[in-house]
């Protein structure tokens, strides 16, 4: 199987953590490991949780003129293709990025994948949000003009997200090769190393992750609100997000010496007044939550009832709010219909800059 190069083999998750990704029973089949162990046990033996992300798209872009195309559009650069070690296929390269408005909001967030050439027109993937699937296609196709590009979904391929079975261990030393063969790549999340490795395959992702056990989707959602990384059209609503307030610049997801792109202005301007009063913050909701949930857009309040920001998407106890740098130390709160309160804490991932903290 040409994904069989794909992957080396992980090491054993250590047993009896303190708290680890809810796994479900893996298929038997198995690539072999490349350092000659197999044969892992299938129930404590799993190295890593495998997550199918169902509500991810993929569109690819290719044509000669795809490169400059899509730096016309993207905050960021282009993820550069990989060196080549040897006969092997040259490692796959991901980038983050967001195509933003003429008044400089976010549209959309994309991870952007650059697939090997082979003396062919250069060519991306890039993953979104699939309710914006149509939206996006119809983004591109406006800016497209008399370029030589194709745009084109490519609905056979699957994403998943690959994580260390405990997730303390996502920013240690990874076992996954960076690879693009085939039908399938794997490399690694572009946005932090706390969120692991991303695949992309036709195949069912079980069985070309060594060790790799189904993840059960809350939890990686879960796990992905706890380190303030946020995701789609719920986190980043069309034309409301700002970019650098969305810690698009921590992501690796914004340069700031690249050439024009659409709704540049605005985030260089704010960028080198280096003033961003308002973040995306991980917060915690404490004590019962309404039958209801928390509403998007809801008001946080400080104890005295200033206003400190607003509640932007979550799961459960956990999630994101767009808060006042200033508040986020004191007691906060959110009214909910009930005429009650929740409680909630605000958290700085150990992964941010220093000087944010």
């Amino acid at each position: 199987m040409a994904a069989a190069a794909l992957l080396r083999g992980a090491a054993p998750g250590r047993g009896g953590p303190a708290w680890c990704w809810l796994l479900r029973a893996a298929p038997r089949r198995r690539l072999a490991h490349g350092s000659g162990r197999h044969g892992d046990d299938p129930v404590s033996g799993a190295a890593w949780a495998c997550f199918p992300l169902g509500e991810r798209a993929l569109v690819r872009v290719r044509g000669p003129d795809s490169a400059p195309f899509l730096l016309g559009l993207l905050t960021n650069e282009l993820p550069l293709p990989g060196p080549a070690a040897g006969a092997a296929p040259p490692p796959a390269r991901a980038g983050y990025a967001h195509f933003l408005n003429v008044q400089g909001r976010t549209l959309y967030d994309v991870l952007l994948y650059r697939l090997p050439e082979h003396d062919e027109a250069p060519a991306f993937l890039l993953e979104c949000d699939r309710a914006v699937l149509g939206a996006l296609q119809t983004h591109l196709a406006l800016y497209k003009i008399r370029r030589k590009v194709t745009v084109e979904p490519r609905p056979e391929l699957r994403v998943w997200a690959v994580l260390p079975r405990t997730p303390e261990e996502a920013g240690g030393a990874a076992p996954l090769r960076e690879q693009a063969e085939g039908a399938t790549i794997l490399t690694r999340d572009p946005r932090t190393a706390r969120m692991g490795w991303r695949l992309l395959t036709q195949d069912e992702g079980l069985a070309l992750v060594p060790g790799g056990r189904l993840g059960d989707l809350q939890d990686y959602h879960r796990y992905r609100y706890q380190q303030g990384v946020p995701e789609g059209i719920h986190d980043l609503p069309p034309g409301v997000a700002l970019p650098l307030e969305s810690n698009l610049a921590f992501m690796n997801g914004v340069s700031f010496t690249k050439g024009c792109y659409v709704g540049q202005e605005l985030t260089a301007r704010t960028h080198h007044m280096g003033v961003i009063r308002k973040r995306l913050f991980p917060v915690r909701l404490l004590g019962p939550l309404p039958a209801c949930g928390i509403s998007p857009g809801a008001s946080v309040l400080t104890a005295s009832g200033q206003a400190a920001g607003k509640y932007r998407a979550g799961h459960g106890d956990v999630g994101l709010a767009l808060l006042r740098s200033e508040h986020i130390k004191g007691p906060l709160h959110i009214r909910t219909a009930e005429s009650g309160q929740v409680a909630l804490t605000v958290t700085v991932p150990d992964w941010w800059p220093t000087t944010t903290k």
